[in-house]
């Protein structure tokens, strides 16, 4: 990941502007990639809905609490995901969530992780105004992830998660605006 160079006023209007442009109704083709095993990748279809937040936002209140920052507004936007998602080829239960998002400096403070129902910070910066690049760590694991706005209809994801530096899976994303 490399960055534009930017200050931290202009990194927090970049995201800004990122989750503004994301908002809506999407529909996600994703596939997981194990890379230490033999196995066939996993596919997955969401619905994922995105609502921006902004600052005064209850749940970025919220989200300042748990994260025990200073002020209950520290964090200067966000969004709040949620979805449902059916994985195909197995007997799984139709999934569903949220989570919220929040930036403040350099840092994009989530209320879960990935693969942790607990609190995580990450850190993020843009290669270019359209692609978000963030870098979690938690539980002896990396999660490197790039979302990118190609247009105005459609997004692209790709996340690398690596454990005691040896990458383990790689998840693949097309997002359709609904």
């Amino acid at each position: 990941m490399t960055s534009l160079g930017m200050t931290t006023v202009t990194l927090e209007s970049l995201a800004i502007e990122f989750f503004r442009q994301s908002e809506g109704k999407w529909h996600s083709q994703r596939r997981y990639y194990t890379l230490n095993k033999d196995v066939e990748p996993q596919e997955v279809e969401s619905i994922i809905e995105v609502e921006y937040l902004t600052q005064d936002a209850p749940e970025l209140i919220e989200l300042a609490r748990l994260h025990q920052l200073d002020s209950q507004n520290a964090l200067v936007c966000g969004t709040k995901i949620s979805w449902t998602s059916n994985y195909t080829g197995t007997i799984r239960k139709p999934s569903t969530g949220s989570t919220v998002f929040g930036i403040a400096g350099d840092k994009l403070y989530r209320d879960r992780g990935f693969a942790t129902s607990s609190p995580v910070v990450a850190t993020f910066t843009f290669t270019n105004p359209q692609t978000l690049c963030l870098k979690t760590e938690y539980n002896n694991s990396v999660f490197l992830e790039e979302i990118k706005l190609v247009g105005e209809n459609y997004r692209t994801r790709q996340t690398i998660i690596s454990r005691a530096g040896q990458e383990i899976m790689i998840g693949q994303y097309l997002e359709k605006r609904q």
